[in-house]
């Protein structure tokens, strides 16, 4: 369970639980949703009980301390820094005779190590990844299991005693951020801290970089991808610091934007960071540095971290890096500030725009020799955990045993090869002839954990383009099909200025995948993914819930359609070629051969809330028969005779009193003039034609009779033509009404 939430309230013990075995341990998980546990994640407990081991196996080695790990082969390791003299004459004590037990210094599972290691695991919900480590690193002095809710400090306690890991584990309830606060002294610092919360770890990397050892290890898990792989770019500014780009990268551009989050921290504190490992796998992303002190490291961490510019039309990509470091000619280190950008506004590529994202960390993600070291420890000792095949996949493809193969730590991000082909809107050629011609015309390429179709690669953009090019010419694209204005056509417009060659190279194809090594799993269960979060009271999910969970899985997914109802479906539309006469399958034809039904008139109906009344011969405004075939809409009132109405605006229409009436006798010529009105004043509405709602494109307003006739002393005048609509509407006593006519066109 996160921390930060309210404390649970105790459960009855006769609460359904369910025990669950992994690895080492054996725990009971309560049914109810209470306290959060995922299995899916065995892959990154087995992968982090494997790195804390190997950097055990380094700390501890330093002190002269030698580490014993269950079923590992009986092979001597000695440190990375004994010399080729130190190796023999070590080799040649082993050899001669065995040092008496008393002066041997080792560590096992299980055993307390008072040089070892100092664990802390700040949101240890069930306690599983705790008990792991207690039963299968050796080198440790302790491991404290903290949790903010108290019902999960209490099953925490419980499989520590189920367990019999008791000497080593400490189950403790505090908030993380404040129980690494009071661990910032030198001498209380953890050598090893994990965070993996349900979510952002954002809340507790401030507090995490301050209480780990100097040289210590931080190992973080970010369940957030909605958020890093740039969805909610300004939710993962707040969060990390950087903005995040919608890309194919976006999985290794989650990963550098974590570390830069995390060295970002540490920089405050005149800390830096040193990655070991950085994983993306399933739907989260997991990092392993390690935290030292030091004022001069901390001046070239600005160098470490660049901006993205990203085209939104090609997806070519360009790196700025923040700071630059230069050496004089006295061999000192000079820092200074990057010039930029490296783009011009518009792409040279395909004319598109550029977004900007970031700051990232440029430099590697990897420590390619302590993943080295992790990988022989597995794959010497196989059956040590349950994914110990797919750490080897992941891990083989961060560092082969070529450097043609190996994944390359100095290139930031990568394209996908569906991502290049989809652009310029061509066939797709196969990974070992794309990676054959980079290879031929001189660039380094190489796969990418985070995706199986990425091509990692230093070529430029426009020589990757120049290769697409010539692979079109190959599979040509039809042209004609293209918008002049879209990216295909600005890229295919430019002749390649480089030749490529797409013969298959031995080299081309990496060990790892020749292998067929596994490097993504298999849905381990129904439904799998991430977790509900825990929720205070564990209220298990009811059958509607579980319902709904699995209606919702692969909801973008349109579900496989009934033949019969294909084909019912597709017989509702019209077959384009038999109208043209040149459809040649006749009844076997999906779509339908019958001619078109003509919609049959249907009388126009009224509106229900409008009462209508047609009146042969309405009176006019002074009483008199009005023009005839001049509509008249007339609201139920009379004006008295003689009495003078203001202009009334049609905005005091009343719907439910509305009548329709035509005219008899036509009202007499009268002169229009404007009237400024709020909607139906004197203004070009469009063009007339036969289907508008007013016959002319100029709205005006004619004096009613009565005004005339009061004002100006005009009497009616008998046989005059039809000039427009002629409108009625009450005033704003609701006594009279106030007519108004539109002209027509003569």
């Amino acid at each position: 369970m996160e921390n930060g939430a309210r404390p649970c309230e105790e459960r009855p013990p006769s609460a359904l639980a369910a025990t669950v075995t992994e690895g080492a341990a054996k725990i009971v998980f309560p049914n109810a949703n209470e306290v959060f546990y995922n299995p899916v994640q065995e892959f990154n407990r087995d992968l982090t009980c494997a790195v804390i081991t190997e950097f055990a196996r380094i700390h501890l080695g330093t002190k002269g301390i030698q580490i014993k790990v269950p079923r590992e082969k009986d092979l001597q390791k000695v440190s990375e820094n004994l010399s080729e003299q130190e190796e023999e004459k070590a080799e040649q004590k082993e050899t001669e005779n065995l040092a008496p037990r008393e002066q041997t210094r080792t560590a096992a599972v299980g055993e307390i190590c008072e040089e070892g290691l100092r664990v802390l695991e700040g949101l240890a919900a069930s306690g599983l990844r705790s008990i792991r480590f207690a039963l299968e690193v050796p080198g440790l002095q302790c491991v404290v299991a903290n949790d903010a809710s108290a019902r999960a400090v209490e099953l925490i306690d419980r499989n520590v005693q189920l367990n019999g890991v008791a000497h080593l584990v400490q189950p403790n309830q505090a908030d993380a951020r404040m129980l690494m606060y009071q661990h910032q002294k030198a001498s209380e610092r953890f050598d090893v801290i994990d965070l993996d919360p349900y979510g952002s770890p954002a809340p507790f990397l401030d507090a995490a970089v301050q209480a780990v050892n100097d040289g210590g290890l931080l190992c973080v898990t970010c369940t957030d991808m909605a958020v890093l792989a740039g969805n909610n770019g300004e939710t993962c500014y707040s969060k990390y610091g950087a903005m995040a780009l919608k890309s194919r990268a976006c999985h290794e551009m989650a990963l550098r934007i974590v570390l830069h989050s995390l060295d970002l921290h540490a920089n405050c504190y005149q800390r830096f960071v040193v990655p070991l490992l950085s994983i993306s796998a399933d739907f989260y992303v997991r990092v392993f540095v390690r935290i030292f002190t030091g004022q001069a490291k901390v001046k070239s961490s600005a160098s470490k971290q660049a901006l993205v510019f990203q085209c939104v039309g090609c997806g070519a990509f360009y790196l700025q890096r923040l700071g630059k470091a230069s050496r004089d000619p006295g061999g000192r280190t000079k820092f200074s500030a990057a010039c930029g950008p490296p783009v011009t506004p518009e792409c040279e590529h395909c004319g598109q725009r550029h977004q900007l994202g970031g700051p990232i960390w440029a430099d590697p993600i990897h420590d390619l020799d302590f993943v080295g070291r992790v990988l022989e420890a597995v794959t010497t000792n196989p059956g040590r955990f349950h994914t110990s095949k797919r750490i080897q996949g992941v891990l083989s493809v961060v560092t082969e045993s070529t450097l043609t193969s190996q994944e390359l730590p100095d290139v930031p991000l990568y394209y996908t090869l569906d991502q290049l082909s989809s652009t310029i809107h061509c066939n797709t050629p196969s990974l070992l002839q794309l990676r054959s011609a980079l290879l031929h015309a001189g660039f380094r390429v190489s796969l990418s954990h985070a995706c199986k179709n990425a091509v990692k690669t230093d070529a430029p953009p426009l020589a990757l383009w120049d290769i697409m090019r010539c692979w079109e010419k190959e599979c040509p694209v039809k042209r004609e099909r293209l918008s002049e204005s879209s990216p295909a056509f600005r890229i295919l417009a430019v002749e390649p200025r480089l030749k490529a060659n797409f013969n298959i190279r031995g080299d081309a194809n990496p060990s790892s995948r020749q292998q067929g090594l596994k490097r993504f799993q298999a849905n381990p269960e129904a439904n799998w993914g991430p977790r509900p979060r825990a929720r205070p009271g564990g209220k298990a999910a009811s059958k509607d819930l579980e319902e709904r969970r699995r209606l919702l899985q692969n909801k973008r997914k349109e579900p496989a359609e009934d033949p019969a109802q294909r084909a019912a479906r597709l017989k509702t539309f019209p077959c384009k070629r038999f109208k043209e006469g040149t459809c040649q399958r006749g009844d076997q034809c999906c779509y339908s051969h019958s001619p078109a039904t003509p919609v049959a008139d249907t009388p126009l109906m009224d509106c229900p809330e409008t009462i209508t009344d047609i009146s042969p011969r309405p009176e006019a405004a002074d009483g008199g028969p009005a023009g005839s075939g001049v509509p008249v809409i007339n609201l139920g009132h009379t004006r008295h005779t003689g009495a003078a109405m203001a202009t009334t605006e049609l905005s005091a229409l009343r719907p439910s009193l509305l009548q329709l009436a035509a005219l008899g006798t036509a009202p007499p010529t009268l002169a229009l003039r404007y009237h400024p009105h709020p909607f139906l004043n004197s203004v070009y509405i469009g063009p007339a034609g036969p289907f508008s709602i007013f016959p002319n494109s100029r709205l005006k307003r004619r004096p009613s009779h009565g005004d005339l006739d009061l004002a100006e002393g005009h009497q009616p005048q008998k046989g005059a033509p039809p000039r427009g609509i002629s409108t009625r509407a009450l005033d704003a006593t609701g006594e009279g009404f106030t007519q108004f006519a539109y002209s027509a066109p003569a």
